[in-house]
């Protein structure tokens, strides 16, 4: 199974794992799947920190290091991306949810969040 990671998901997994339910810790743990992370993540993560409201999180600085050390996927974003996100309504203004959503639905995989906004795109969301 392949599922892409939102932001908080991403960072309770490395640093509280405790924080997650236990649905999505099992397919994050899980070897046989996939786990994506989008470059919205360590983008909002460095835009947090350059405001100081979090502290730099490795991912930020030592992005590839600490994914392959996890063994995540990498993906990019792709132009359709970009525009599905800029055409979904207007549900969130949070561009960095938009976008994982419009990731999660032109690549059709599950986002494991605790955000419930990603379902009233029509994304499938584990938590």
């Amino acid at each position: 199974m392949r599922l892409l990671l939102d932001t908080h998901t991403t960072l309770w997994w490395l640093d509280s794992p405790e924080k997650l339910g236990k649905t999505g810790y099992s397919l994050i743990a899980d070897p046989a799947n996939d786990i994506l992370i989008s470059p919205v993540v360590p983008w909002e993560l460095a835009i947090k920190a350059n405001k100081g409201k979090i502290p730099l999180h490795p991912l930020v600085t030592d992005f590839q290091k600490v994914i392959q050390k996890q063994e995540f996927i990498s993906i990019q974003i792709d132009p359709l991306h970009a525009i599905r996100s800029g055409l979904l309504p207007l549900h969130h203004r949070d561009p960095f949810d938009r976008l994982l959503a419009a990731q999660s639905l032109e690549l059709g995989v599950p986002i494991i969040s605790i955000d419930a906004i990603f379902e009233r795109y029509g994304v499938e969301r584990i938590w």
